[in-house]
């Protein structure tokens, strides 16, 4: 078996044609740029684009596979110029009776066949087909029970964001409120949130976790990824690892440090300030509204009960948060070392002293591991690298 880094949550931002998929998404953010961008650039080796119910991004992807730059996998997924693996999916809101608020879902299917499906199937239940994270008109257990029927993967999204998550507004206490527990694969813990704070919800210690980018352009994949031990890079062997089944299994998760998340601390709706999240009064501005940090949130959701023995989470700062680290500097490091993937985890500080100054590669290998001095983010503004 090998080991494989895998970000599982990038978005289109708009079609070959120009049409827009995911609206807040770079404009430059294509399926074709997404895909040569994480092979050459960032070094990936499993990516999930979550926009493929789109039709004009399932005809790119007939393109491609016409052309022979993507070939369909035995496994499920699709394997592009025999590098790097796509496994298509889907970002859906769920707003039905139950929810308190809105809810982001992802839904991984295993080829073009179910995608096609599925696609077809959704277009009775959404406004926009052609959009990204559109509200699904049926209940949580109700698209569960589709993805299931089309042999799929079911992961409730960002789940402790604010805004449009399981329970950030989504729930009240439990996803059982939402969802059939046993027909959730995953739960995506979102860039604010990290192993230890996830796990002290008792509820949550039956699921594997996953750390994914949520990507809206092509610099920010894989700021946040895992490192997956598989027989090959494939869908089922994706679904095995998430059972822990015939030694497939997920090594390590690679996240931000909860501080650079945009919703880390209670903050005032209208400067910023991180407020009493008891009281919820700022008295920089007396304003009165707040954004919920997600550590408030997670404190009041937890148990008392003993977490499961996880894979390690390493929190690490991507590369293109660290001060000084400019584009011009990247490329060099690029050039040099092949990949951001090496630089941040096979490239020694006395090798990147030959590429940069010594400051700026002891912030590299500081970056690997958390050992960077951080201010927290909230309200949805990103904490940040502090310089020493």
């Amino acid at each position: 078996m090998e080991t494989y880094f895998a970000d599982l949550h990038i978005h289109i931002g708009r079609t070959k044609s120009g049409k827009p998929v995911k609206i807040t998404g770079s404009r430059n953010l294509t399926l074709s740029a997404i895909l040569s961008y994480a092979t050459q650039q960032k070094g990936l080796d499993i990516i999930g684009i979550i926009d493929c119910h789109s039709p004009e991004v399932l005809e790119e992807m007939i393109e491609l596979l016409d052309t022979g730059y993507l070939r369909e996998l035995p496994g499920g997924g699709f394997r592009y110029k025999n590098k790097l693996t796509l496994l298509p999916g889907s970002e859906l809101e769920i707003y039905d009776s139950s929810c308190k608020g809105p809810i982001h879902v992802l839904v991984y299917l295993p080829s073009l066949d179910s995608m096609t499906t599925f696609s077809e199937w959704l277009k009775g239940y959404v406004k926009n087909i052609q959009l990204s994270s559109q509200r699904v008109y049926i209940d949580g257990k109700g698209l569960q029970r589709k993805v299931k029927e089309l042999g799929g993967l079911f992961v409730p999204a960002h789940v402790f964001t604010p805004f449009k998550s399981l329970f950030g507004k989504g729930v009240e206490k439990t996803l059982q409120e939402v969802f059939n527990p046993h027909l959730i694969d995953a739960i995506e813990l979102g860039l604010s949130a990290n192993t230890p704070m996830a796990d002290s919800i008792t509820e949550l210690h039956q699921y594997p976790f996953l750390t994914n980018s949520d990507a809206h352009s092509l610099q920010k994949m894989a700021r946040e990824y895992q490192q997956l031990l598989l027989h090959e890079a494939s869908f089922e062997e994706l679904r095995k690892a998430l059972k822990e089944e015939d030694g497939r299994k997920i090594i390590e998760n690679y996240g931000l440090n909860p501080y650079l998340g945009k919703y880390y601390e209670t903050t005032c709706s209208s400067c910023y300030k991180v407020i009493d999240d008891e009281t919820r009064y700022c008295s920089a501005c007396d304003h009165t509204k707040s954004t919920r940090g997600v550590k408030h949130r997670i404190n009041e959701l937890a148990g008392s009960e003993e977490p499961p023995s996880r894979p390690p989470y390493i929190p690490q700062v991507p590369l293109d948060y660290l001060p000084g680290l400019g584009p011009k500097t990247m490329e060099k490091l690029v050039t040099q070392f092949g990949t951001e993937m090496n630089i941040l985890h096979g490239v020694s500080q006395s090798e990147l002293e030959k590429v940069v100054p010594k400051p700026l590669a002891e912030l590299i290998v500081k970056a690997r591991t958390g050992g960077l001095t951080l201010q927290a983010g909230g309200g949805g503004k990103y904490g940040k690298v502090v310089k020493e």
